[in-house]
Formats: structure tokens, sequence, C-alpha cells
């Protein structure tokens, strides 16, 4: 691919001015977090723009977290302040596929781990259709992989690296007794691996939209991010990418979710 000349865009790249004129203006909050009645709590995310990926001057960098591009996200969302936990999980779906039960030295406070994309997106379905959720005008998803870079960022210029992260070398640890980040967001580095809603592309980001990415229209693998308790420290970065098959499941991958709240 040619590189543009300095000064210009891309062929086909809006202007950045007019992507921040797409913005939609601040309405008012009502709450900076919300609950569910599981006990699940959400962090205000303001939309904004942000810098997603990384340079090849960064530590641990890897070609796909190139290159670097701007990235506008049109709307606020709520965010689950911790991964979805085996006692969240279980009385959702009445079942808790994790490896790390209190048997093995977890909890039920413990992030759920052994779940596929496919589970994990089912859990979004039935957690949606319950009465109690449907009547609050509550919907859950995964974030998209622009979202979780936009979280784990905490609205900085700096990416959290491992030096943020919960990463222990032996085993997933209980979710939220370390420091949050700037959203207010715990454990995004180095616990489980967590679940995007993309397919995974290799070059997506030299072809992305700057507006509100939800990665390619297919492939045969979907994104995770964050890191996992059993991997190297330069895995856990805001800006690492990996990539599974939907239905794959491992005890170094679990997932949090967005309520989309009417």
């Amino acid at each position: 691919m040619a590189t543009p000349e300095p000064g210009r865009r891309p062929r086909g790249r809006p202007n950045l001015d007019q992507l921040y004129d797409s913005l939609q203006p601040a309405e008012p909050v009502a709450a900076k977090t919300v609950a569910n009645d599981l006990g699940q709590t959400f962090a205000w995310l303001p939309g904004g723009s942000f810098r997603m990926g990384a340079g090849e001057d960064a530590d641990g960098h890897r070609p796909n977290e190139g290159p670097v591009h701007e990235v506008v996200l049109t709307k606020p969302f709520y965010l689950a302040v911790h991964p979805v936990t085996q006692s969240v999980y279980a009385a959702v779906t009445k079942q808790n596929p994790a490896w790390f039960t209190a048997e093995h030295g977890g909890s039920p406070d413990h992030p759920v781990e052994r779940v596929s994309w496919t589970d994990a997106v089912r859990f979004c379905e039935l957690l949606s259709s319950q009465p109690d959720e449907r009547a609050a005008g509550r919907t859950y998803r995964l974030p998209t992989e622009a979202e979780w870079e936009f979280a784990c960022r905490g609205g900085t210029a700096d990416a959290p690296s491992a030096v943020d992260a919960v990463h222990s070398a032996t085993a997933p640890a209980r979710v939220g007794p370390r420091p949050a980040n700037t959203f207010g967001l715990f454990d995004l580095l180095g616990n489980v691996w967590e679940w995007c809603s993309d397919w995974y592309g290799e070059r997506y980001y030299a072809e992305a939209p700057l507006r509100d990415p939800t990665g390619p229209a297919a492939g045969t693998l979907r994104v995770c991010r964050g890191g996992s308790w059993k991997n190297l420290a330069g895995s856990c970065r805001a800006a690492y990418r990996n990539a599974l098959a939907p239905h794959s499941k491992s005890s170094a991958v679990g997932f949090r979710v967005v309520v989309e709240v009417r």
C-alpha cells in the first residue's frame, strides 16, 4: 500500500473535523453508574475520540496493532466495571463452566472462564430477555474492540501496560480489589482475556472506518483483549490484539458486557 504524501488523507478517508461534527451533543446523564438486579455495576463512559493501536516504537509492538489511527465513538455507553463473575453467569445460565471454582482456588467472585464467544453472546441474549431486564429497558451485548480499548485506556493518552495488570501467572484473581482505572473499571489487563463482538482482521486498522468501527463484516476468529493470568506481561497491554475461534474455550478467557439503557 502506497504511503500518502504528508498532509494528505488516504483515499476514501473522511476529514476528522467532519467526524467530530457528527458527535451527538452531550446529554444529561442520570447516573455515572447503573446496576442491575444481579448486582452488576456499569460505569458510564463518554463518547469521544482516541488514538487506537500502537506504533512500532511501543514495547512489545506487533504489526496488527498498527497503524495508529484516530477513532471517534459517537455515543456514550455503560460498561460493566468487572468481568462477568461465576455467580452472575450461573444466575443467568444455570451453569458454571469455570475451572477455577472453589475446588480449584477460585470463588463465585472470580471471573467466569471456559466460555466461548458463542456462550458470551448467549449470556447477553438470556439476560436481555429476563422480564425484570426488559421492564427496566436494559439490553446487553459484548463491547466492540474499539469500545474495549477506549475503556482500557481510561481516557488517557498513555496506554496502560503490564505494570497496571492483574497478571499472576498462576490463576485468575477475584474481581475488584485492585485499583480501578479513571473510568472506574477493574481488571481489564492480565486477569482473563475478554471477548469482543468483532470479527478479527489482521490488517483491519488500515481500512477501518474512523467512526464507531465494528470490525470486518466476516471472518473466522473473534477478537479478545486484555491478556490473562497465564500470559507474559507483553500481552497485557491496551493495544495488544488477540483472536480465537468463536467456539473455543479456555480457563484464561472470559468476558464483560455493555448494557444499553433505554
